[in-house]
């Protein structure tokens, strides 16, 4: 296991997180996007709600235009999107040019995005992209620490967002094995007992989102 600096740790794990939380919103949008743009403001609310974001937007035209491509909006995707480059940038000796290129993709097809009244095939090319960065990340970065922390950053962003929006029991269960196989291969420092937690929470029918989302919160100390 090769060893990661402390300041290199928190830019991988953020990475993972930032890199998920695109994916997922962007998945959570595009369910939403007929919706939306058909004027269903209770739509937006309950999108926002979900994510526990403000919900300060004014019309369908102004949440798809600031909830996607507005920089100073701290939830936006383009925001998202950037920090998880930042951190990318940074990193180049431990997960090479190529991983970053895909990250660097997605935030052109943004930048070309932005005033389009139909974005969808837009997001989708930004899911490919990021994809192609996760496999890149699997087959190109030979430490195999440095996978571990950036996938571990990634299964705690998504337990975090599915604990959120309630996702069925099953897909709880799912995420919990997953991240807890990936964080025990790393050399972060993190709580086992809320591990062992989570696992028993999942194990439930009638999942306590709210317990799950707490222990998730606080799992990881870097």
């Amino acid at each position: 296991m090769g060893i990661v600096s402390t300041v290199n740790t928190d830019k991988l794990y953020w990475l993972g997180r930032y890199s998920e939380r695109v994916y997922t919103t962007i998945r959570l949008f595009g369910e939403s996007f007929d919706k939306i743009i058909d004027g269903d403001n209770e739509h937006i609310r309950l999108f926002c709600d979900s994510l526990d974001i403000p919900c300060d937007y004014t019309n369908p035209e102004d949440f798809v235009e600031r909830y996607l491509f507005d920089a100073a909006n701290p939830d936006s995707v383009i925001s998202n999107l950037t920090r998880a480059y930042d951190n990318a940038m940074t990193l180049r000796e431990e997960i090479g040019s190529e991983c970053i290129s895909y990250i660097q993709l997605a935030i052109y097809v943004m930048a070309r995005l932005q005033g389009d009244e139909s974005p969808m095939l837009g997001l989708q090319k930004i899911l490919d992209h990021i994809l192609s960065f996760w496999g890149l990340a699997d087959d190109m970065i030979p430490d195999e620490n440095v996978r571990n922390i950036i996938k571990t950053g990634k299964r705690v962003e998504r337990l975090d967002l599915y604990a959120r929006l309630h996702r069925p029991a099953g897909d709880i269960r799912r995420e919990v094995h997953r991240l807890s196989v990936r964080i025990s291969r790393t050399n972060l420092k993190y709580d086992s007992a809320h591990i062992l937690k989570l696992n028993a929470l999942a194990e439930s029918d009638a999942v306590d989102y709210p317990a799950v989302l707490h222990l998730v919160e606080q799992l990881v100390s870097i």
